[in-house]
């Protein structure tokens, strides 16, 4: 049932007198969802409440699934007027194979194992740049799932790959690529300590990720994530192990909110 067809039947309910005007108020307040089967609830009113839409957490759901949910959305963008991207993440490639062949103009981003269905103007909408940088190539998958995650929702995303602690050099000889970013993504595996370092070094939001990247002691990512919690750099936000699309979200929200300040205040 649609929200527009959840509103009717609620107004007939008052009409009726089988409802309190009270009581419709408070169930006026959970509608902006759509059920899609008895297996989800799409998300209708997310994009004005949060600045993002909802996103399809891909993992663990069939094709048939993901397609029922990507055609809600699909519909509800047309009935919304919105031009919105459309983006499923975590999707192994044997499963967008599935989806392709039901979705015209899904497109796949293998590193990131994301799918979408892309805005026809896909271009940065929000001033500034995000920084993405891993400690290693063993990290780019990760790391791409939040550039791609970024790109899709309108900013301006650079990347450096492969300038992890074991090397310095590499960092301080990029450092400039870093300084010209307003937030910085810093993805890293094994001991995690890249991020504090870029943190001790540049002047913008730092957001670490660790991912799973090491060897048996690294306990898939624990090590990581406990090193960035416990950095001595301030400033550092920490998202979950593997969680590129968390970093690009918040590192997003960052950039939305600076420009909010800027409209609102003038110089």
């Amino acid at each position: 049932m649609s929200e527009f067809d959840s509103l009717k039947t609620l107004f007939d309910a008052i009409a009726t007198g089988n409802i309190s005007p009270d009581a419709a108020l408070d169930k006026i307040k959970s509608l902006g969802y759509e059920s899609v089967g008895e297996f989800a609830k799409v998300d209708r009113d997310r994009a004005r409440r949060n600045g993002f839409p909802e996103v399809i957490w891909g993992a663990g759901k069939t094709p048939e699934q993901i397609v029922a949910i990507i055609e809600a959305m699909q519909r509800q963008n047309r009935e919304l007027g919105r031009d919105l991207a459309i983006i499923a993440t975590l999707v192994e490639p044997d499963v967008f194979r599935h989806l392709k062949a039901r979705v015209p103009g899904l497109k796949y981003y293998p590193p990131a194992r994301i799918c979408a269905i892309v805005p026809e103007e896909l271009q940065p909408k929000f001033p500034g740049e995000i920084a993405i940088v891993t400690a290693g190539t063993s990290d780019i998958p990760v790391a791409e799932e939040a550039a791609v995650t970024a790109e899709l929702f309108g900013f301006r995303v650079s990347r450096l790959w492969d300038v992890g602690v074991a090397g310095i050099h590499r960092l301080l000889h990029n450092l400039h690529l870093i300084h010209s970013a307003d937030v910085a993504i810093v993805v890293a595996g094994m001991e995690g300590a890249l991020p504090s370092v870029v943190a001790g070094l540049v002047d913008c939001p730092v957001i670490a990720v660790p991912t799973s990247v090491g060897y048996g002691a690294s306990f898939k990512g624990l090590a990581a994530l406990l090193t960035m919690l416990n950095s001595c750099a301030p400033g550092i936000g920490v998202v979950n192990i593997d969680n590129g699309f968390g970093a690009a979200i918040l590192a997003g929200q960052i950039l939305r909110s600076a420009h909010k300040i800027n409209r609102s205040n003038p110089l």
